[in-house]
Parts: C-alpha cells; sequence; structure tokens
C-alpha cells in the first residue's frame, strides 16, 4: 500500500502550532476564552451541589457529594490541589473545568481511602484490584461543556457506574461505566502531561469534540473491556507521546460511529506512542491491544511502539474504517512469545482480523516471518520475531520472566520506559507529517505544547523530549 500523508512545510508547521489565531479550516473561529474566574473555592466544608471558581493552590478538598459546574460558569484548579472524591459522587460539567497543575505540583482527583496496587506479582487476580472497582463516578462533560482542560492532573479510581438521576444530568443511561466523557462537537478537550489510573469501562470516551491528548500516562483502564482513549462520531485532534501499560482493550480507538449532525468526520492522527501489556482484560473474542480504527473512521498511526499486546494495530473491514484515508508505518512490534508474535498482523482466525496490511518500514520487517503468499489476515507461524528487537528499557524485564504472566504487569509501578543508548528503536521514527492541531496554543485554555513527530520510536524521546513522566 502506498502510504499516504498531508505534507505540509516546516514554516507552516511551526506558525500552525504557535498561533492560537491560526486554525485549520475544520475548527476556525470556535475559540473564545472565557471570562477568568478568580473566586476562591473554601476548603473548610466538603463540596457537593454547584460550585463555581478557583481551588486553591496546596489546599485539600473534600467532594462528599455530586457536584455540578453550571453552564457559563468555570471552575480553575491551581496546581497542587488535592481533590478527594467520597460516596462514589461524581463531578458534572455544564460549563468548563481547567485544572493547571504542575510538574513540581500535580493536581489530584482521586480517592485517599484506595490503595495503589504494583502489578508484576505472579498469580494476582484483577477483580480484587481497587483500581476497577470505580471508587468515584468521574468527570462528566455535558454536551454545553466547552472546555474540558487536564494539564500535569491525576485522575484515580474513577467509573463508579451513573445512577439513573447522575445520567439525567449528562444526557447518559444509567449504569454507563466511564471515567472522563466529553460530548461537545464544538467543545474543546486537552490532556496533557497527565496520568489517569483505572477505570471500570472506557476511562476516556469523546463522544466528539476537538482534542489534545499529549504525552500521558493510562494505567490499568477498564475492568472487562473499554478502550482508553474512545473516540466515536465527530473526533478531531491528536493522540502522541502517551505512555499505556495494561489497557483492557485498546489504548486507542477511532470510530465514527455515531457522528452528530453537522459534525466533522472522526479523524485522529496518533504517533509516538508507546503500548505495553494491553488487551488482556478484555473477555470479548478478537478485541484489544493498542490501536483501533473503525466504523469509518480516518487518520494516521506512525512511530508507535508495542510490545506484548494481544493484537497489533487493527484497521476493521466490517464495519470498515475509512482505510482509503488512513496511513500508517514506522511502527514497532515486540513479542516475548508465539502467541503475541502471531497477531502482530491480527488474524480472521483469532476474530480481530481485517484491513490491516504490512508495510514495508514495519519493525520487525514482515518478509522475516510472513509466508509467501501471505494475504491479509491470515494466520501465519511468527516464530522467527519472538524476543526479536528487545527495545531496551531503561528499566523493565524483556523478556518478561516465567513466573509473571503478561496480564500481570499492568502499571508503571516503578519502570523506567525511556530508551538505552542502544536501544534499536532510536533513529527509526518518520517526521514528515503534521499535526492535526484542532485545538489552540494557549497556557491556560488550550494546549501548551503539541509535540512534533519524533526520531525515535515510541513516548520517550532519547533527547529528553516527548512523554516527561519517568523516575
Amino acid at each position: 500500500m502506498n502510504l499516504k500523508f498531508s505534507i505540509f512545510s516546516v514554516a507552516l508547521t511551526l506558525l500552525v502550532l504557535t498561533s492560537c489565531s491560526k486554525w485549520s479550516d475544520e475548527k476556525r473561529d470556535l475559540y473564545q476564552p472565557p471570562a477568568v474566574v478568580v473566586s476562591p473555592i473554601s476548603d473548610a466544608a466538603p463540596l457537593h451541589g454547584g460550585i463555581t471558581g478557583t481551588m486553591l493552590a496546596g489546599k485539600t478538598y473534600t467532594i462528599d457529594g455530586d457536584v455540578t459546574i453550571k453552564a457559563g460558569d468555570t471552575v480553575f484548579v491551581q496546581p497542587g490541589a488535592h481533590i478527594n472524591i467520597k460516596n462514589q459522587a461524581g463531578l458534572f460539567v455544564k460549563g468548563s473545568l481547567i485544572s493547571l497543575g504542575s510538574k513540581d505540583a500535580p493536581v489530584w482527583f482521586t480517592v485517599d481511602s484506595l490503595q495503589k496496587l504494583k502489578n508484576d506479582r505472579p498469580n494476582q487476580d484483577p477483580t480484587k484490584d481497587p483500581a476497577f472497582a470505580g471508587g468515584w463516578v468521574g468527570i462528566y462533560c455535558d454536551t454545553s461543556c466547552y472546555q474540558l482542560i487536564l494539564k500535569w492532573t491525576h485522575i484515580e479510581f474513577a467509573g463508579n457506574p451513573l445512577t439513573a438521576d447522575q445520567g439525567s444530568l449528562v444526557h447518559q443511561k444509567s449504569g454507563t461505566a466511564f471515567s472522563i466523557l466529553f460530548q461537545n462537537p464544538n467543545g474543546i478537550f486537552v490532556m496533557e502531561d497527565s496520568w489517569l489510573y483505572g477505570g471500570v469501562d472506557d476511562p476516556i470516551r469523546i463522544s466528539n469534540g476537538r482534542i489534545c491528548f499529549m504525552r500521558n500516562t493510562f494505567e490499568k483502564g477498564g475492568a472487562h473491556g473499554g478502550d482508553c482513549l474512545n473516540a466515536k462520531g465527530g473526533t478531531v485532534g491528536d493522540m502522541a507521546y502517551n505512555l499505556f501499560v495494561g489497557m483492557a482493550t485498546n489504548g486507542q480507538k477511532a470510530s465514527n460511529k455515531g457522528i452528530p449532525a453537522g459534525a466533522s468526520q472522526t479523524n485522529i492522527r496518533m504517533w509516538n506512542n508507546t503500548f505495553v501489556h494491553c488487551g488482556y482484560r478484555q473477555i470479548q473474542i478478537g478485541r484489544g491491544g493498542d490501536i483501533d480504527f473503525e466504523e469509518g473512521a480516518k487518520g494516521i498511526a506512525y512511530n508507535n511502539l508495542i510490545v506484548n499486546c494481544k493484537f497489533g494495530i487493527r484497521i476493521v473491514s466490517n464495519p470498515a474504517a475509512d482505510t482509503a484515508n488512513i496511513s500508517y508505518g514506522y511502527n514497532y512490534s515486540y513479542g516475548d512469545s508465539l502467541a503475541v508474535v502471531n497477531q502482530i498482523y491480527p488474524t480472521n482466525a483469532s476474530g480481530s482480523g481485517g484491513w490491516t496490511r504490512p508495510q514495508s518500514t514495519d519493525i520487525p520487517a514482515y518478509t522475516a516471518f510472513l509466508p509467501a503468499g501471505y494475504k491479509y489476515g491470515d494466520s501465519y507461524d511468527g516464530t522467527p520475531a519472538i524476543q526479536k528487537n528487545n527495545p531496551l528499557f531503561v528499566n523493565f524485564p524483556l523478556p518478561v520472566p516465567n513466573n509473571i504472566p503478561l496480564y500481570g504487569i499492568q502499571a508503571v509501578a516503578n519502570y523506567d520506559f525511556r530508551l538505552q543508548v542502544n536501544s534499536p528503536a532510536i533513529g527509526k521514527g518518520y517526521i514528515n507529517f503534521s499535526p492535526l492541531a484542532a485545538v489552540p496554543i494557549d497556557p491556560k485554555y488550550g494546549a501548551t505544547e503539541i509535540t512534533l513527530p519524533g526520531r525515535d520510536i515510541g513516548a520517550f524521546q532519547f533527547n529528553g523530549t516527548g512523554n516527561q513522566h519517568h523516575p
């Protein structure tokens, strides 16, 4: 297949990425910064009901019942604020929520009574892990929510299913169990340099909207299913330099299903992401791994590092993705076992086959293990690829010790996913494409930085750029 991509000049790329006013045709005239809210929110008593104003730096807030940000209101969260949620409450956003943590003082939305567990224990039972229990509802944005901005922010233990009354606040059914929902086709959802730990169904469902997910870390997403970043009809934007460890299903999915009238076709550009041990808690056959395009979505996928995932990149033929407008290549796969390498290109026999085509830029070279006469979706013997091309993380056991199943490592813990100096992933990236840049560049009301494609495969660039979450 001939790789397709949009090539812009360097000058145009820099102009797009450094100017709030120069947007692409898909997003022009949408951006209107909300009025700055300076009213401090008191931490003297637990919060519930309607709130607006600013959660102050270094303060600890308790939420003991459902909280609502009304349409037209904005809540700002300053660096170092700590929000402890009790009673399985939720945060329902009809206005805007802007959480502005920093590297030295991140913001926390968590349940203080729950314990984070490491994940390299043999024979551990995921059903007993509080990460999958839904300690609170999460952040649910209504169709009127214009901006959800999360910078250097921890979201933990969310995903408790909605009650009927909670669902009625945001046009959702009872039992819905996302950690974050965004659903305004003209709205802006930015998540950068942040962390999401745990979840019950999709950790993040984007029903539609303008998005930018950049340099985040996602751990233990979904109990028995759910895609971590699940973009549905009308979602346009970028997903890059994210680290996914232990997702139940895919790390990133693009689908045009449910597109609202007048919205843009789902178009997601995915580059320089790292996926480790994903797909092993999905109970449906043929689902799960890393990247998934389906149901009329278009986009690109370059420079992604895929390690011991249940399936490789999945481009679905039924219901079909917009295959004429999907470009991909320079993706790097590593597998400890035959079961893993036999699905670098998902097979029909596994229930996950489709339209995925081997690319000449893939690592390992498909000619090393695919048989002559190979047809897309055929089963094959990937033995020559087992344990080849170890990406050489700074600190992660490859091959994984025999007494630890692949589903047994689901979290970052003390691992370091940067590349060693002799990693074969260094210098193998492709950089001649541009981000969509579907959101403004702004320190408060947009993306702080849209990191351009990197020369090294994966989320961590050897020169120190890319994902900043490491020991």
